[in-house]
């Protein structure tokens, strides 16, 4: 598993659950769990990925002008092509899952 990935499952438990520690009632806390928690974490993961392929491109641009260390540009891009196949796979399974509730009788 990914560094950064694993980094980020950590960080999302952390959030949900210094988020659900609080008083309230259980409305209020999914409420809040709902909206800031999911997308902050969305948001999050987003920008990571976004910042992980910024970083493979700016190694392979050292790289071509001989200024990065081989190791380094095969690391930043097998860790920028992980993290966009963890996206990727997580989009699939987003539309499959919107797909099957379409399918569902009302």
């Amino acid at each position: 598993m990914d560094v950064r990935a694993a980094k980020a499952y950590s960080e999302a438990l952390n959030r949900a659950a210094s988020g659900s520690g609080g008083g309230g009632d259980a409305a209020d806390v999914a409420g809040k769990a709902g909206k800031n928690d999911f997308s902050s974490v969305l948001s999050d993961v987003v920008n990571s990925t976004v910042s992980s392929l910024k970083e493979s491109e700016k190694m392979s641009m050292a790289a071509a002008a001989g200024k990065a260390d081989i190791v380094d540009v095969v690391s930043s891009v097998t860790n920028a092509e992980v993290t966009l196949q963890a996206v990727v796979a997580v989009r699939d399974k987003v539309i499959a899952a919107y797909q099957d509730i379409m399918k569902m009788p009302i």
